[in-house]
């Protein structure tokens, strides 16, 4: 069962935004309505986007990222396209470090979406066109990261995503 917190509506004062409350640390997001629709300002691509369950999510994902493991937002990419095997697919984020090497591929799904093997599938399947070192799968309750070792053809799970600055070394 999901826990909701609450937002100030500013078009209606007094009558809440409730949205999942995921687990990510507190940050401040900026939301605003227009036509009956929600919308929270992406820091990383500088506009309003539409709140959908996994705009939710990848919003917190980008703010801990930002916040917590100190990637600069200068260095990500949300929500670009590229093609493997003729198929055009689309990203949820990638993190560069700064030779604009990318060194971290998110893949973020709905709160109440599982995390299952058909997630990693897809994750590892836009890995094989990108070969990026570090892996995050996040529905905003349960995160898994992994490393990857390309020589031996594996991957190892970590306990928590490393900080930025690891990323350098």
């Amino acid at each position: 069962m999901l826990n909701f917190i609450s937002f100030e509506r500013n078009s209606t004062p007094g009558m809440p935004i409730e949205l999942p409350e995921l687990n990510f640390p507190p940050s401040d997001y900026k939301l605003k309505e227009k036509d009956g629709k929600l919308f929270v300002l992406d820091v990383v691509r500088r506009k309003y986007v539409a709140l959908t369950p996994e705009e939710w999510v990848r919003q917190n994902c980008l703010h801990y990222l930002r916040d917590v493991k100190k990637f600069p937002v200068s260095l990500m990419s949300v929500e670009r396209g590229f093609k493997v095997n003729k198929l055009n697919l689309r990203y949820d984020l990638v993190a560069y470090n700064k030779k604009a090497e990318a060194v971290l591929l998110v893949e973020c799904k709905a709160p109440g979406v599982n995390i299952d093997q058909q997630t990693f599938d897809q994750i590892a399947a836009y890995n094989l066109e990108l070969k990026v070192p570090y892996l995050m799968v996040t529905n905003g309750i349960k995160h898994y990261c992994c490393v990857m070792d390309f020589v031996e053809k594996r991957y190892r799970f970590l306990k928590e995503v490393p900080a930025f600055s690891a990323m350098l070394e």
